[in-house]
């Protein structure tokens, strides 16, 4: 079996790799970049079948950060830069792009998804500090920019032929939880959506919980 189908032009190792580095440089120093040239490319293809049985998993990247220092850290970071004025014409530029897809023939028949995100604490008597979340959204925009009608911190799209007919799934409604019942409220609040037109729609809101169950 070849481990390698086609030997790289060129390799420069990144500085920064502990283990294992190719190519160096930022946005803002290109000159030691890999470079993939015109055509579509990828830096790693990794394509295998998993014939698992039931109960066990299968993964293509496995990937754990254990920090026991102070600092931070990802297990896995990515990054996207769009370097031309017209990045992405006709096309799509990712940070992460995750599809779980089924086949014709094939169906699922416990859980499945194109991303999982889980928040975890190990059992444990204590108040958890910090500001956490399993999924945070973040935007970092610079000065004097205008940004285009559509624009969000989430978009949702439904491209196939068969419908997605609910926007979310939340836990059944029980007293104290995220989803509990909430009555005679007065709006004083409201979170601004656009649908894919650009027309604008306004979730209503209200800043008391005095007759939240």
């Amino acid at each position: 079996m070849a481990l390698i189908g086609r030997h790289p032009v060129s390799i420069r190792p990144s500085a920064e790799a502990r283990i294992l580095g190719v190519g160096k440089g930022s946005g803002t120093s290109l000159s030691d970049l890999f470079k993939l040239g015109a055509g579509a490319a990828h830096v790693m293809d990794i394509r295998a079948r998993a014939d698992t049985a039931s109960g066990s998993d299968a993964r293509i990247l496995y990937s754990r950060l254990h920090q026991y220092g102070e600092g931070g850290g990802e297990a896995v970071r990515a990054y996207a830069f769009a370097q031309n004025a017209a990045t992405a014409t006709g096309g799509t530029l990712n940070g992460i792009h995750a599809s779980m897809s089924i086949a014709a023939n094939s169906g699922i028949s416990g859980q499945g998804s194109a991303i999982r995100a889980t928040l975890e604490a190990a059992a444990a008597t204590r108040t958890l500090g910090g500001t956490m979340a399993a999924i945070i959204c973040d935007s970092n925009i610079g000065a004097n920019n205008t940004m285009p009608t559509h624009h969000s911190f989430i978009r949702f799209t439904d491209v196939g032929t068969i419908k997605v007919g609910n926007l979310f799934q939340i836990p059944k409604a029980a007293n104290g939880t995220i989803f509990a019942t909430h009555t005679t409220q007065t709006m004083s609040h409201s979170i601004k959506i656009i649908d894919a037109d650009g027309t604008a729609y306004y979730i209503m809101c209200t800043d008391s919980a005095d007759n939240r169950s």
